[in-house]
């Protein structure tokens, strides 16, 4: 009879749970990392690098300088186009005065200019015509005294010494003693002056550059000699230029209106000017011609 009781499992390998558990061996201890080898080349700081600030370490960076040729040719020209532009500005900071300067006081300095242009080319003219007449003349001796004396008469009409004779004006001022003062006949012999007279006569006294006025109210004085009202002005010059100077507004004649006083202006063709000054022999001055 066979023994079928307990029959015989098969055994499973798989199967652990009978099998105790084995306890495990100790590992050995990592190996320590070796350097890397970047570090190895640079090494540690050194105690003065670790001092120094971030400040000092870029100024050792930026100094000295490390310039290549193309900086030092852009520099250069850098520094001649500014020395071009400063000269510049300095030669034509001259005309700075006339550029700020108003329209009407450059209109006012081109007709003075204009003015003295004129001048000057009658002055030339008349002075290469003389020259003309000298070369010319068959008696360059009496051609030269007839000049001297031409010039002699001139300078005798604008000093006080020759009577003068031409067209002009006649200026008559009416009013009150206490209406007239000095400084109001001195106003009107220097706008008369500016418009152009040549020959200037009050009453019975030659007026010239260096006469003055003195006194007021009816002890009104010129160069000395006193004068009364009516205040009678004789001009010679052109009376196109010598009217319309006195009758401006706000000028002579408005001044005198404002006073209670009166003045009038008449035109003539024929303008005596005969009250003379004594010549003075100057005391000091002497030609420098040679």
């Amino acid at each position: 009879m066979s023994d079928a009781t307990n029959p015989e499992t098969p055994e499973n390998p798989d199967d652990d749970r009978s099998k105790p558990a084995t306890p495990a061996e100790p590992s050995a201890p990592a190996a320590p990392e070796a350097p890397a080898a970047s570090d190895a080349l640079v090494g540690p700081d050194t105690p003065e690098q670790q001092q120094q600030t971030g400040r000092q370490r870029l100024a050792a960076g930026l100094w000295p300088p490390r310039v290549s040729r193309a900086q030092l040719i852009v520099a250069l020209l850098l520094f001649v186009l500014g020395l071009g532009l400063a000269i510049q500005v300095r030669s034509t900071s001259d005309n700075s005065a006339l550029r700020g300067a108003r329209q009407e006081d450059l209109v006012r300095i081109l007709d003075e200019l204009d003015d003295r242009t004129q001048r000057l080319e009658d002055e030339k003219a008349r002075l290469e015509t003389q020259r003309s007449e000298l070369e010319s003349s068959s008696d360059q001796a009496e051609e030269a005294r007839k000049q001297t004396q031409e010039k002699e008469q001139q300078l005798g009409i604008l000093a006080g010494t020759v009577a003068a004779e031409g067209p002009g004006i006649t200026l008559t001022i009416r009013g009150a003693a206490a209406a007239v003062e000095s400084d109001m006949l001195l106003d009107a012999i220097q706008e008369l002056r500016a418009a152009g007279a040549e020959a200037i006569q009050v009453n019975d006294v030659r007026v010239v550059a260096d006469s003055y006025f003195s006194g007021s109210g009816a002890d009104i004085e010129i160069d000395g000699t006193k004068v009364t009202a009516p205040y009678v002005f004789k001009v010679i010059g052109k009376p196109e230029d010598l009217e319309p100077a006195l009758n401006i507004p706000g000028g002579v004649v408005q001044t005198l209106e404002k006073e209670q006083a009166t003045a009038t202006v008449a035109r003539s063709q024929k303008i005596v000017v005969d009250a003379l000054r004594p010549a003075k022999r100057p005391d000091y001055a002497q030609s420098s011609s040679q």
